[in-house]
């Protein structure tokens, strides 16, 4: 072994094992600047690159080392995790089996022989290494064997497995952390933050589980202590990138755009490759109208990750970008890839799509948006029978008697803040969103979860209610602590303005709920042209949520179901909710600014007309359309797709016009 500072040695292992990878890579890399050939700190970055999954990068340097110190037994069971990862089992065997030689005691390596010898179908063999590996450490080898039945997607088992680890160990904080991971992808996020809050009690220095948490906490709507969690993640390592680069995106789903910007940018400077917080930044630079910035910022991250279909798809979303007809050839080449992951497969799809849109070839344009909307529509669950079931639910509980009640006893919150903008997607919710925004006395702050998690609050299983009929059961206080719950829980995204716009289109089945606890709200209903408004969406993949876009049939059965919807609260609530067509509002813009102004009980100004100069944060796949002036373009695009859109006609015909139903035989 060559003689090292066996200080920084430590500290950067220690650094290794706390999870601040960012910053270990960081010291090895300078290490091995100054000397090229220090074997402790190669085979330490070759550590690093495996946590991190850079699995080619840490092949290449682990072979140097293990070439140059074949008796180096980590580095040679560290090679052979990498070549098990990249599924080279059969290559895997040499190092591991060296590592072994070297090592007699290692569960670690006997457990990764053992896969990689059944992965060859060696199951004997593969057998005996794994009874041997569980022989020498029980908690070691059930703990990478719970991690390979998370990874493999049999969560039950990884779940039992892990908590027999802590129940058995509870200062053991990796197999804790396993279990608040298994607790997250089940969406069971506050049993994860109960088990996050414990490690990082145990291992305040482990900067992972700090990482975890605060993605724990921005998941259940909790944006303020997620931001608060990360800023004591800074304080424990302050130049760990991958803290700065969580701590932006905390800061940009807040609202808090700008501080955002800073975050990422700071994240970049500490670790340049880091491509996800270039990717960050294009996205916050998008929302406060810096296309240019943005472009800048996804162009880097694509040289650094050239196969991450989700940076190009993040330039496609940039709607007046135009892809070159070299990246266009450059993404049918990478989408063909067998190697490709299926997410990246979803969002070349979705991004050639667009590309071919833009150049007019629209039978090659909706052949990859099938492409993606079935790629994508095989890796998720969507009921539209649930649907149904949901929308029933919702028709038989804000009946005639409740309203009749609630009308009697008002028992919600008085307060006429907010302004709810509901409907399908790509229906024009963002344009009136940024109308209402560009009046003085308005706040826009996005899509807000919030009404959805206080609806949840109706049930209680202590009180016996269920949701959405256990609001039938409760008492006028208690329906008013609702409405009283979604200000103070949307108070941290307004500016000081008397209203707010939530335009999160799913709220449209809540409309008996906000008459219940927030009566004196106003709601308006985005509409569209049906076949524009589902067209719409199948064009586009949505971030999270809206499952029913990716199947044609389940498209038109759910605007069925919408309209059915909100027919049921036109006939419960007549005159409540403001229906304003996108098609109106591009052909006469004024007269239905001063209808949708006079609906708010705002006075007219000038600003809302001129809604396109108003400079504010847009996080929607329309934030850039809606700071150019309107434009009659948009109107009728469904029509490029006519003769592939067929069953759609079918499924809605009771809603279209006997003019729509006819296929064109040229539309452009």
């Amino acid at each position: 072994m060559v003689k090292i500072n066996k200080e920084t040695f430590d500290r950067t292992a220690a650094l290794l094992k706390s999870g601040s990878l960012d910053e270990a890579e960081k010291v090895c890399r300078s290490v091995i600047k100054q000397n090229s050939k220090d074997i402790n700190f190669l085979s330490l970055l070759g550590s690093v690159l495996l946590r991190k999954n850079n699995f080619e990068e840490a092949e290449i340097i682990l072979r140097s080392v293990v070439e140059i110190a074949p008796d180096y037994p980590k580095a040679q069971e560290d090679l052979g995790t990498i070549l098990l990862n990249l599924g080279k089992s059969d290559q895997a065997l040499i190092p591991l089996q060296a590592a072994i030689e070297l090592n007699p005691k290692s569960a670690s390596a006997f457990f990764k022989l053992g896969g990689a010898l059944k992965n060859l179908g060696r199951d004997e063999a593969g057998d005996a290494a794994l009874k041997h590996a569980a022989d020498l450490s029980p908690a070691q080898a059930s703990l990478e064997k719970a991690t390979k039945l998370f990874i493999q997607g049999e969560h039950r088992e990884a779940e039992s497995l892990a908590k027999e680890l802590v129940n058995s160990n509870p200062r053991d904080v990796n197999a804790a952390l396993l279990l608040a991971r298994i607790a997250i992808h089940a969406r069971v996020y506050e049993d994860a933050e109960q088990l996050l809050r414990k490690i990082v009690k145990i291992a305040p220095r482990f900067i992972v589980a700090w990482h975890d948490l605060g993605a724990t906490l921005k998941e259940q709507g909790k944006e303020e202590e997620a931001i608060n969690t990360l800023e004591e993640a800074i304080k424990i390592d302050q130049n760990n990138a991958s803290t700065h680069y969580l701590y932006a995106a905390a800061l940009a789903l807040a609202g808090r755009t700008e501080d955002a910007v800073v975050s990422y940018k700071r994240a970049i400077k500490i670790e340049p490759t880091l491509v996800g917080a270039h990717v960050g930044l294009g996205h916050v630079l998008k929302t406060l109208g810096d296309q240019d910035g943005g472009i800048a910022s996804y162009r880097a991250a694509i040289e650094l990750r050239p196969n991450l279909g989700e940076i190009y798809f993040s330039l496609s979303n940039l709607k007046t970008f135009r892809f070159t007809d070299q990246e266009i050839e450059d993404m049918v080449c990478r989408i063909s890839q067998e190697s490709l992951d299926s997410e990246s497969k979803v969002h070349f799809a979705f991004s050639l799509g667009k590309a071919f849109e833009d150049k007019k070839d629209y039978d090659k344009a909706f052949e990859y948006y099938i492409q993606g909307n079935e790629e994508h529509r095989a890796n998720i669950t969507y009921d539209p029978v649930q649907t149904e079931l949901a929308h029933q639910k919702m028709k038989e509980t804000y009946n005639y008697e409740f309203i009749e009640r609630i009308g009697k006893t008002k028992p919600g919150n008085q307060d006429p803040d907010p302004i709810f903008i509901v409907g399908l997607p790509r229906s024009g919710s963002t344009l009136l969103e940024q109308i209402l925004a560009s009046h003085s006395m308005v706040d826009g702050t996005s899509e807000l979860p919030d009404l959805g998690i206080v609806s949840q609050m109706i049930a209680n299983k202590g009180k016996g209610r269920t949701f959405p009929a256990g609001i039938l059961n409760m008492s006028d206080d208690e329906i008013r602590s609702l409405g009283d719950e979604y200000l103070e829980r949307t108070r941290r995204h307004r500016k000081g303005a008397r209203h707010f716009t939530d335009k999160m289109p799913n709220n449209f089945a809540h409309i008996g709920l906000l008459q219940a606890i927030l009566p004196n709200a106003k709601i308006i209903d985005a509409r569209r042209h049906p076949l524009g408004s589902c067209v719409g969406s199948f064009k586009q993949h949505f971030a999270k949520g809206q499952t029913f876009t990716y199947d044609m049939f389940e498209l038109g059965e759910f605007y069925i179901q919408y309209d059915e919807l909100m027919a049921h609260w036109d006939e419960m609530l007549p005159g409540k909710v403001l229906r304003v067509q996108y098609e109106d509002v591009v052909r006469d813009l004024e007269t239905q600014v001063r209808r949708i102004l006079e609906y708010c009980d705002l006075p007219f100004e000038e600003n809302c007309v001129n809604f396109h100069e108003t400079k504010r944060s847009v996080r929607t796949a329309s934030s850039e359309q809606v700071r150019q002036p309107i434009y009659d373009q948009s109107l009728n695009t469904w029509e490029r797709f006519d003769k592939h859109i067929g069953d759609l006609k079918d499924i809605l015909e009771p809603l279209l016009d006997p003019s729509d139903l006819l296929i064109a035989d040229s539309r452009s």
